[in-house]
């Protein structure tokens, strides 16, 4: 897709994912686009996907969401996307980044192809299974 752009969030972009990002609270969301902890995906100038990210431990980066809007999936958005944060994650130092995801999803699939190992998991009460996933970046 020739006309992607993906940038840093930006404070006009809350609306749009606060209707798509129903995981955390409002007040969560205004951190993390103050952090600059969200990247954000636009083509012909409309957004189409974001990445939302913290450290796990403190330090270690950890994709928290991945999401494209419905109509938009399988044009390499989510791919664009993760290239963007890996490659930041590795300028700024990181040796690997991990991520998650339900056994039940499709993501893990993504992730895989994308060089992610399995490396655990955890189960909450009434969920299914909590894959971990690492990828080293050096």
């Amino acid at each position: 897709m020739s006309d992607l752009r993906i940038q840093a969030v930006q404070s006009c972009d809350f609306e749009f994912l606060s209707a798509h990002d129903p995981h955390v609270s409002t007040a969560v969301l205004h951190k993390k686009i103050a952090d600059t902890e969200i990247l954000i995906a636009f083509s012909a100038n409309h957004p189409t996907g974001f990445l939302r990210w913290s450290l796990f431990w403190d330090n270690t980066p950890f994709m928290n969401m991945l999401f494209i809007i419905e109509g938009w999936r399988g044009k390499s958005i989510g791919t664009r996307l993760a290239d963007e944060w890996e490659n930041a994650m590795r300028a700024a130092g990181a040796e690997f980044v991990l991520t998650s995801t339900l056994a039940n999803e499709n993501a893990q699939h993504f992730y895989r192809k994308r060089g992610y190992q399995d490396i655990g998991g955890f189960v909450l009460p009434l969920e299914p299974l909590e894959i971990i996933l690492y990828k080293a970046l050096r």
